[in-house]
């Protein structure tokens, strides 16, 4: 998605946003309620390994502790959702990927989406890997005012993800872009860049001559979600590989369509404090070690996300 188009709110989550895809089906239970909700890694658990590869290119401070502390709103699957007790999806297992190069574990700890990044600064982790993308506005620490309101992060891009659109099953509504929304009400989840992507093209339609979206934002996008469900609203914005995942599994394939718009593809990225460069540059060399090896793309795959694949590790390229 783009920088006004994906997952976590432009404050703090782009989202490209909540169990998300099954909390409608009622397979999994929301975590996201708290600072500190849940906490798991899908990296083993053992010793710091400073054989690894690119081990000696971290902090002292993470050698020592042999841990990277990452905070996440573990509600969005595939991309990182909760499951037995444990953090699972494509960003834990990427991370897994990682660790295997930087001679690290990733622990990962759940809670609200737009309290984690504010979390960096304190050290309480050490990165926020949370399908957030990367935006101007967060690099610098803005909010979506145009306020200052940190100051800012730097991310190490890893994933390409465009808006999604949720509609119910059999797309009554006919609706095949984010033009076909005006006019019509439409449910989203509060405090995400989904939220602000409404807004803009509530603007859009009024600028082209057309009626407004009417706009319901939501805690969750599994209220978001059910809120489709029910024929409240006629779409639910997310990002394209979580609403595709929704569409697989709630209600067993049963209650919702999803459509995607690949032009607006945006990135997601590891966001790692400014003034930690040294760990910042570790990451974007783990990344492009996992890329050549093969092990970035498995991991990818193994959630049906392949097509989120990027070809190379960037810094800061987000718009």
């Amino acid at each position: 998605m783009t920088a006004s188009t994906t997952r976590r709110s432009t404050a703090a989550r782009s989202r490209i946003a909540a169990v998300g895809a099954i909390a409608v089906a009622g397979a999994l239970i929301l975590t996201g309620c708290g600072d500190q909700t849940d906490k798991g890694s899908s990296t083993p658990s053992g010793k710091t390994d400073n054989s690894a590869p690119l081990f000696s290119k971290l902090p002292k401070k993470i050698q020592d502790a042999g841990v990277i502390k990452v905070g996440t709103d573990a509600t969005y699957a595939p991309m990182e959702f909760t499951k037995d007790g444990k953090i699972v999806g494509v960003d834990p297992d990427v991370a897994a990927a990682l660790g295997k190069q930087l001679g690290v574990k990733f622990e990962f700890t759940s809670g609200t989406f737009n309290t984690l990044l504010g979390a960096l600064p304190t050290g309480r982790t050490d990165v926020v890997m949370s399908s957030l993308t990367d935006t101007k506005a967060r690099q610098e620490g803005l909010d979506e005012k145009g306020a200052k309101t940190g100051t800012g992060v730097d991310f190490v891009d890893y994933f390409s993800a465009s808006t999604g659109i949720l509609v119910k099953k059999g797309n009554p509504e006919g609706i095949k872009t984010l033009d076909d929304l005006c006019g019509k009400k439409i449910a989203v989840q509060r405090g995400t860049t989904y939220e602000q992507s409404a807004k803009d093209q509530s603007a859009k339609c009024e600028k082209d001559g057309k009626a407004k979206i009417a706009i319901e934002s939501f805690d969750t996008d599994a209220e978001a979600q059910t809120r489709v469900k029910a024929g409240g609203a006629v779409a639910d914005l997310n990002d394209s590989p979580v609403a595709a995942y929704i569409a697989q599994t709630a209600g067993g394939g049963n209650d919702f369509e999803a459509i995607a718009n690949p032009s607006d593809a945006g990135l997601f990225g590891v966001a790692v404090d400014k003034k930690n460069t040294e760990l910042r540059d570790a990451l974007k060399e783990a990344l492009d070690a996992i890329i050549k090896d093969g092990t970035y793309k498995a991991a990818l795959d193994k959630w049906n996300a392949g097509q989120g694949a990027v070809t190379s590790a960037q810094i800061n390229a987000g718009q």
